[in-house]
């Protein structure tokens, strides 16, 4: 049955070096091959494809995200880095773009170079 089978994640990019930079030295997932086609990464048991496309449309939803144990502390660690949060209007995110839940977790939103939305989120 699939359902337990080990889970593959893909997202596009046109640029496969811009995206080791940045899924490798910036978010810190273990680089584990770069091929004409695809990055490949760890992210816990999850492989991670990052698959080379000609062009790319950015859906307006997030395609990726991790569950951290630390929020502000990943977030903080991330915008030392270079990343920049996604502030949406309405969201009421505190001063590091950090949105609270109704039931008390925390999201925060960015964007890969491609303009893939990724998300981190602290479950309460």
């Amino acid at each position: 049955m699939v359902i337990a089978m080990d889970l593959i994640a893909f997202a596009p990019a046109t640029d496969l070096a811009r995206a080791v930079e940045f899924y490798g030295s910036v978010l810190g997932l273990a680089h584990e091959e770069t091929t004409p086609f695809a990055a490949v990464f760890r992210a816990g048991p999850v492989m991670l494809r990052v698959t080379k496309v000609d062009s790319l449309l950015p859906q307006p939803f997030t395609v990726l995200g991790w569950s951290v144990p630390d929020i502000r502390a990943t977030v903080t660690a991330f915008a030392d880095r270079g990343v920049a949060f996604t502030r949406y209007d309405g969201m009421g995110q505190d001063s590091l773009g950090i949105w609270t839940t109704p039931d008390g977790s925390h999201v925060a939103w960015f964007r890969d170079p491609d303009g893939n939305t990724l998300s981190l989120t602290q479950f309460a």
